[in-house]
């Protein structure tokens, strides 16, 4: 599961239980800043002004989505209705998003949307095959694009990409484009798939058919979750959520063609993978601050895993460093962060935790690890499983909720404050056993006035304005 799926603090299969963390809840914010954004320590004062949030959630009438007093939202899709595009209806499974600024100001659109689809073959309804936006006619999964007006009624929505498979999280890049991830790396012949799977495909938000549906082959072949870019050095970082041992890797690619706009990664690079030396198994760290320097980065033998999974290649006499549920991955500041959202021994993990924030600085070749999360510690995040994170304007997070029961947005504060900010109403089981669709994809206009958020299951993508503090 924007930042995105999964991003940031990830899944943790502490069910039923509060999550804690210890480490540097101030560099976790500052992390998140981006030129785009509030700077979180100017922020302070109308951070510390919303410690209690926004007051108790209210109801929503219509049953949809209950948010504090004077907040209000906006359908802006929902899973089954028609494209306004008139290429089919709207795809199953809304997952990871970003929100992009208009090109222009008076009456064209103000944001662009690009949302994922992570459609399986079993899914409900596939993102349509549309000519020359296709890459393989049995995958199911994709990319819509929504432009926007300054009111958030949508002006168009569209196809972006289709014919990929489980589409869940990707990231922006300093050009703005979106890089959709596909969670898989089912080859060609399974699942009645055509092509090989596993790959990250380019979308213009603004022209999708600028982009087609073309692999960035070179990126690599595994079951991606996430990517950074670093905005100095055009380096692409990429995370692995591999299901089972051994499991995922973080890597680096190094374009030929480094910050070169939109298609610039097609001409290809160099894919490498994070070796800590004498740390086989980021799970065993649990001490929240240490520091590892004499990074290497060791060169994938097969970007393409045409025979062997890359996690199981053979990196040399110094193999290389695993990592469970490797998820979330932003730029902050001068670093890299990246998430293990979970590790668990029963599943083949060397050491257990809930979480984990890491920190890579590329200037000085130096892997941190800021927060580990955890019972017994100092801030406690109600419900469970949380998932996608983005920065909220008043220089805290705002993080999505995946586990079992109604689902939340919550909001967390520079002070380590917990308070509600949405509650899912779409109850889509029975009366006995009530199921309630998880939130993805949260994330911000750029004028940082309405929060965007789909609901995974009914799809549903909805638009938050009200008093946000800034």
């Amino acid at each position: 599961m924007s930042a995105t799926r999964r991003q940031i603090l990830g899944r943790t299969g502490a069910l039923g239980a509060s999550i804690a963390f210890t480490g540097s809840i101030q560099e976790l914010f500052a992390g998140t800043a981006t030129a785009d954004s509030p700077d979180p320590v100017a922020a302070g004062a109308a951070d510390a002004a919303g410690r209690g949030g926004y007051g108790p959630l209210v109801p929503d009438p219509d049953g949809l989505l209950d948010l504090p007093e004077g907040f209000r939202y906006r359908v802006l899709s929902r899973e089954g209705d028609a494209l306004r595009s008139g290429e089919g209806k709207v795809p199953s499974h809304c997952d990871g998003m970003a929100a992009f600024p208009g090109r222009s100001s008076g009456r064209d659109a103000r944001t662009h949307l690009v949302r994922n689809h992570e459609n399986r073959k079993d899914a409900a309804i596939r993102v349509p095959a549309v000519k020359g936006l296709t890459y393989d006619p049995m995958g199911m999964g994709g990319c819509t694009a929504l432009a926007l007006d300054s009111a958030n009624r949508v002006q168009s929505e569209r196809v972006a990409i289709a014919g990929t498979a489980v589409n869940c999280a990707g990231g922006p890049t300093p050009w703005h484009t979106w890089l959709t991830c596909e969670e898989t790396e089912d080859k060609a012949g399974t699942n009645g798939y055509t092509k090989d799977h596993g790959f990250i495909f380019e979308v213009d938000p603004y022209d999708p058919r600028r982009t087609g549906a073309v692999p960035l082959t070179a990126m690599g072949r595994f079951q991606h979750e996430a990517i950074a870019v670093d905005p100095r050095s055009g380096v692409v970082y990429e995370t692995e959520d591999a299901f089972e041992k051994p499991f995922g890797l973080f890597y680096r690619f190094l374009p030929r063609k480094p910050l070169g706009g939109t298609g610039s990664l097609r001409a290809g690079g160099k894919l490498q993978a994070l070796r800590v030396p004498g740390v086989a198994d980021l799970s065993t760290v649990q001490e929240p601050g240490t520091s590892f320097s004499g990074i290497e980065w060791v060169t994938v033998p097969d970007p393409l895993a045409a025979e062997t999974p890359i996690r199981f290649q053979d990196f040399g006499s110094g193999g290389i460093t695993h990592a469970q549920k490797l998820e979330g991955c932003y730029w902050g500041g001068t670093s890299v962060y990246f998430v293990s959202s979970f590790a668990k021994s029963a599943d083949g993990s060397a050491a257990d935790h809930f979480g984990q924030i890491w920190r890579y600085d590329p200037q000085r070749h130096r892997l941190t690890l800021v927060i580990v999360f955890g019972p017994d510690t100092d801030v406690q995040l109600p419900g469970e499983s949380p998932d996608n994170i983005t920065l909220a304007p008043s220089g805290g997070l705002m993080v999505c909720e995946d586990g079992e029961g109604a689902q939340h947005v919550y909001g967390l504060t520079r002070r380590g404050d917990v308070y509600p900010m949405a509650r899912g109403r779409q109850n889509i089981g029975t009366e006995d056993e009530p199921e309630w669709g998880e939130f993805a994809g949260v994330t911000f206009a750029p004028d940082r006035r309405t929060m965007y958020v789909n609901c995974y299951t009914p799809g549903t993508t909805f638009a938050i304005t009200g008093p946000w503090q800034h």
